[in-house]
């Protein structure tokens, strides 16, 4: 009998130096891994194959920093580009720090976007598609092992369409699902 199929979910790794101050990243910017970034990704790759896991496939956002994240932990296969997979639009917070981010939003309106997935205003969320695509990918759940790179905004989506409570995924962390739907593991990182 062979092994359940299963999706590995993983944010790509650092696009921040050490010492650098983060900010908004979406859509509108495409950042490459930092060097702690290819070493996230390496330590997924190193990770899995401990786990003894080789993926069929691998799905990743068009953005340089899933791709290069994808090509480190399954270097033998070539990503697919998948638009669902692509980080949310920031709109005007787009590359402005937290704080800049909290004085133009408020608290309440961050809060309720980690809470609960309701975007602050001027933000491009497109919910319902992003919810159909990832309940459209469980519903046709592909045979093997597959690997989905993406950001932490578009993988909040997976716990929506699973009926969970969106949660952070963090750079250089996976969750996985199983075939039949299943939240495995959620922010593990190696």
């Amino acid at each position: 009998m062979p092994p359940a199929s299963r999706a590995f979910v993983v944010r790509h790794g650092n696009t921040f130096a050490r010492g650098e101050a983060p900010r908004r990243i979406g859509a509108g910017t495409d950042l490459p891994l930092v060097e702690s970034g290819r070493d996230q990704a390496l330590a997924l790759r190193t990770h899995f194959e401990g786990r003894g896991i080789r993926f069929d496939r691998v799905l990743a956002s068009p953005l340089l920093r899933t791709r290069e994240t994808a090509a480190l932990i399954a270097p033998d296969l070539a990503a697919e580009p998948t638009a669902w997979l692509r980080e949310i639009d920031h709109g005007p917070d787009e590359g402005r720090t937290e704080a800049e981010v909290l004085a133009r939003i408020g608290a309440a309106a961050l809060e309720r976007w980690e809470a609960e997935a309701v975007p602050p205003p001027g933000w491009m969320v497109d919910a319902e598609a992003r919810l159909a695509a990832w309940r459209g990918f469980l519903g046709a759940f592909p045979t093997g092992n597959t690997l989905l790179v993406t950001s932490n905004g578009a993988a909040r989506f997976l716990r929506l369409a699973l009926g969970l409570a969106p949660a952070k995924l963090r750079t250089g962390a996976h969750a996985e699902v199983d075939e039949t739907g299943l939240l495995v593991c959620w922010d593990v990182r190696p």
